[in-house]
């Protein structure tokens, strides 16, 4: 289990005197075209102008009505804050432990697909940023660089994730490089046993294997910032984006009808192949899609590490809960043996702490930090990362707190419903 206790006490005690993360920032020579990034929703206005609609609509969107995407929100605003006054908050600390490694802040970039696609070496940016950060950023299966390249430039804080087929022949080869690249910490996702209807993607001409028309040259002509620095910057560079990391060896390439064949049968795995990984992996495993009390057991039975409260943004089954609404049964249940961490609808530092709150040891917060990197590069994914932990330092000065173990349930109480 995490421990900020630790951490707390190495950090250095603020004198009365003394600013506070975000007051420092402020007084910092921001880049000039960071400067309107006020809060991570601020990238999303940006990345929408700047992405082709397709790409845009592929990360912002989840599937079907959209229902569990826009609740992934909800469900935070139904808590409120009770705040303490006159408590010394000068020595507070955003610091925690994970596994046994300091974090300067409790929250991480959780893996996306297909990043360099938005991005230009997209995955390579976010680790990067998250590493200067002292924050994870977790590498996904669907990526288009070679997880041995991002293990390399984002360094111990990258965490690889894979989805699976129920195949050993294809499990075992792929664990093995994961341990060869350095990796030291794996994420099973276990909420895509098919894929998801996704009708936002077709409405918006997005599709893998990527199709060239002329819908998709328009696109690109239209969007000529997005069509020369990151497109076309990728094909003369880098030649064209591939799958790396699904399997063992090399991937299809993103126009390949062969993609859909290469994913395999993943309503086939089972818990039997995750005791199959625990056995072959040495390092931290973590299964990312818990939503009941019966996985995170089961989990927690199999050798697990930690385990993500996820319902995939959104992104998998519409109508899934929120994963705030089932953490704190979760977290009452295996949170002193397993890292329990929420994915899901994170946007500011209050979000955050509502989560540690009720049961989060750490979070994860996805599409933003891809925005950033879609419009700024790393230092986007870097000032965006820095907004979100002034946010919780100075959230933390109002709650009247100077660690995050002292964010209990009893700093919240949930809000009334509206009558009628």
């Amino acid at each position: 289990m995490p421990d900020d206790q630790s951490a707390a006490t190495t950090a250095p005690a603020r004198s009365a005197g003394a600013v506070s993360i975000a007051e420092t920032r402020r007084e910092s020579d921001v880049a000039p075209n960071l400067r309107r990034f006020l809060s991570l929703e601020d990238f999303e206005v940006a990345a929408r102008r700047h992405l082709p609609r397709m790409l845009y609509g592929f990360v912002s969107g989840a599937c079907e009505t959209d229902l569990s995407l826009r609740d992934n929100r909800i469900a935070f605003q139904e808590w409120g804050f009770v705040p303490r006054g006159l408590v010394d908050v000068t020595g507070r600390s955003t610091r925690t432990t994970l596994f046994g490694r300091d974090y300067a802040a409790p929250f991480g970039i959780p893996p996306m697909g297909a990043s360099a696609l938005s991005a230009y070496r997209g995955d390579i940016v976010l680790a990067r940023a998250a590493a200067a950060a002292g924050i994870p950023m977790i590498l996904s299966a669907s990526s288009l660089i070679p997880l041995e390249e991002v293990r390399r430039e984002g360094g111990p804080t990258t965490w690889y994730q894979a989805y699976l087929p129920g195949e050993p022949a294809r499990i075992e080869p792929l664990v093995d490089r994961v341990i060869a690249a350095g990796f030291d910490t794996f994420v099973l996702t276990i909420d895509v046993p098919v894929s998801a209807n996704r009708e936002n993607n077709v409405r918006n001409g997005y599709a893998l294997p990527l199709r060239p028309n002329l819908r998709l040259a328009w696109e690109g002509i239209s969007h000529p910032r997005w069509l020369l620095g990151t497109a076309l910057r990728t094909l003369r560079a880098h030649g064209m984006p591939h799958f790396e990391n699904m399997d063992a060896g090399r991937g299809p390439p993103v126009l390949s009808a062969d993609l859909i064949r290469r994913v395999g049968r993943r309503d086939g795995l089972s818990w039997e192949h995750l005791a199959l990984i625990r056995r072959r992996f040495p390092g931290k495993l973590l299964i990312k899609g818990v939503m009941t009390v019966e996985d995170a057991r089961l989990a927690r039975g199999h050798g697990c590490d930690g385990i993500m409260v996820s319902n995939h943004g959104g992104r998998q089954l519409d109508g899934a809960l929120a994963p705030l609404r089932v953490l704190p049964e979760i977290a009452a249940e295996v949170g002193r043996d397993m890292a329990v961490i929420l994915d899901g609808g994170v946007r500011r530092g209050t979000d955050v702490l509502k989560a540690i709150a009720l049961g989060a040891d750490f979070v994860f917060v996805g599409r933003p930090f891809l925005y950033a990197a879609a419009v700024r590069g790393e230092p986007g994914v870097t000032h965006g990362i820095r907004l979100l932990r002034d946010e919780i330092d100075r959230d933390m000065a109002m709650l009247g707190i100077n660690r995050l173990s002292e964010m209990t349930r009893d700093r919240l109480r949930r809000l009334a419903p509206e009558a009628g």
